[in-house]
């Protein structure tokens, strides 16, 4: 990589007798200089700055969190890692916060043996703040782990609209008893879908809270399936299900970062020098949804980034190096040339229009 062309002629490198840093050197300011405090703090800062900028070359009139959290398993003694039961592996739990572009709003990792929302304030808290100036609707989804009444005051006191899944129990089964009931007749391939929203406390909560309620007759099925929702939208139950359901897209964007860019390669022994690699890692998956939203024509605008890297960035090209020039003679395989002439053309747009 220290004497790669490619690299010399994006970084704008004159001396080509000259190499770039080597892996050692790398991996010395990476574990050592990012993880500083300042220096840390810095790069999750220059994230959000990176996340803002895009966002405002998107239409869009409401942000929507999505926050949940993930698994990171190790094969080593790296400090912080702990065996976790509920995924069966020794591991890190980092934490996520997605916008609904599919931009990682931040990630903190932790511990392997804490609890789903631990710290959960920390990392959302900054984000918030981001948001607060622009005046729009904003939204939060979290599954069931981040059911906990601080969470509900905090964003409420924060004017957030929350759909926030919550864990059944007897008093929650006894107000939706009607719908539990069997329908009467053979049962259709497709399921009987009933709603119910009404008001609920819980003894820890400071007040009454909307939750609204999903039955689902299946044929072949003796039971129901059945999922509560803690809510303060006022939509309809239907809407508020169909809502919440698109918080299933943070665990897509978790798997692109899980198996796209190898996120989960956290082998260094020092906790702090893996929480520097995980803000790496998130900043290189943003450059990368940056690129999927922000210039990539509408045909190939839906590729994963496992697909981007085989079939955009990791492919063949010839180098020819002149006196005055470099010639990239790049394969045409799944990109014509005349479509990543229009790429280039959209990121010097970008690039143009930068303040």
């Amino acid at each position: 990589m220290s004497k790669d062309p490619v690299m010399r002629a994006i970084t704008g490198k004159k001396n080509v007798r000259k190499n770039a840093a080597s892996a050692n050197t790398m991996g010395r300011f990476e574990t050592e200089m990012l993880a500083m405090r300042d220096n840390l703090g810095a790069l999750s800062e220059i994230n959000g700055r990176w996340v803002q900028k895009a966002i405002d070359k998107t239409s869009y009139r409401r942000i929507i969190l999505d926050m949940d959290s993930s698994e990171s398993q190790v094969f080593g003694e790296q400090e912080g890692s702990a065996y976790n039961g509920h995924f069966g592996c020794t591991c890190f739990h980092p934490l996520f916060c997605f916008n609904q572009f599919g931009d990682c709003e931040g990630a903190m990792l932790r511990p392997g043996n804490v609890h789903s929302a631990e710290r959960w304030k920390e990392l959302l808290e900054p984000i918030v703040q981001r948001y607060e100036p622009k005046k729009i609707r904003q939204y939060f989804r979290g599954d069931a782990a981040f059911a906990k009444p601080e969470i509900y005051e905090y964003l409420e006191e924060n004017s957030f609209l929350y759909s926030i899944r919550f864990q059944a129990n007897d008093i929650l089964q006894k107000e939706i008893k009607h719908l539990l009931t069997r329908p009467v007749g053979r049962p259709p391939r497709k399921p009987i879908v009933l709603y119910a929203d009404f008001k609920y406390r819980a003894a820890s909560w400071d007040k009454p809270r909307r939750v609204v309620a999903k039955v689902e007759w299946h044929q072949g099925e003796l039971f129901p399936r059945v999922g509560f929702i803690v809510t303060n939208m006022s939509a309809r139950a239907k809407g508020v299900v169909r809502f919440y359901n698109g918080r299933g897209t943070a665990e897509q964007w978790i798997k692109e970062g899980k198996y796209a860019l190898n996120w989960t390669r956290l082998s260094c022994k020092n906790f702090v020098s893996n929480q520097v690699r995980l803000a790496l890692f998130v900043m290189a998956y943003n450059l990368g949804n940056f690129l999927r939203q922000l210039v990539l024509p509408r045909e190939i605008r839906q590729w994963s980034l496992r697909t981007l890297l085989t079939k955009l960035i990791k492919i063949g090209a010839k180098i020819i190096r002149h006196s005055r020039y470099v010639t990239f003679q790049m394969a045409e395989v799944a990109v014509s040339g005349k479509m990543f002439a229009e790429i280039l053309l959209r990121i010097d747009r970008l690039r143009c229009c930068t303040a």
